[in-house]
């Protein structure tokens, strides 16, 4: 029987760690800031409720985008949002291809 050795072991994890990784993050080019090496997928087609007229003014729809949780992208939908201020403008979150990755830049009000 062949016993490894801790070193052998200890590669062996170090190796099946990146081996298992390599695919989803990269480094960071900033911190705080992910870089997903796997593009996201296509934005998904949504049917945006009809809201009452009485409130078109007041609220705005957030359409849905990719997130990534740590393993994989997960679809987060649409929603009908209340303006901050009746001039503010939506601007929605999206994927940034930067280096060999992708980054998430978050939506905000402008």
């Amino acid at each position: 029987m062949i016993v490894p050795s801790r070193r052998n072991l200890l590669r062996t994890g170090i190796v099946a760690l990146i081996g298992g990784t390599a695919g989803c993050v990269a480094s960071a080019p900033e911190p705080g800031l992910a870089v997903v090496a796997v593009a996201p997928p296509p934005l998904r087609e949504e049917v945006i409720p009809v809201l009452p007229p009485e409130r078109r003014s007041v609220e705005y729809w957030h359409p849905g985008h990719w997130q990534w949780n740590g393993r994989a992208y997960v679809w987060v939908p649409g929603r009908y949002v209340v303006r901050p201020r009746p001039a503010a403008v939506w601007v929605a979150p999206r994927w940034e291809r930067r280096g060999s990755g992708w980054v998430f830049i978050e939506g905000r009000w402008t």
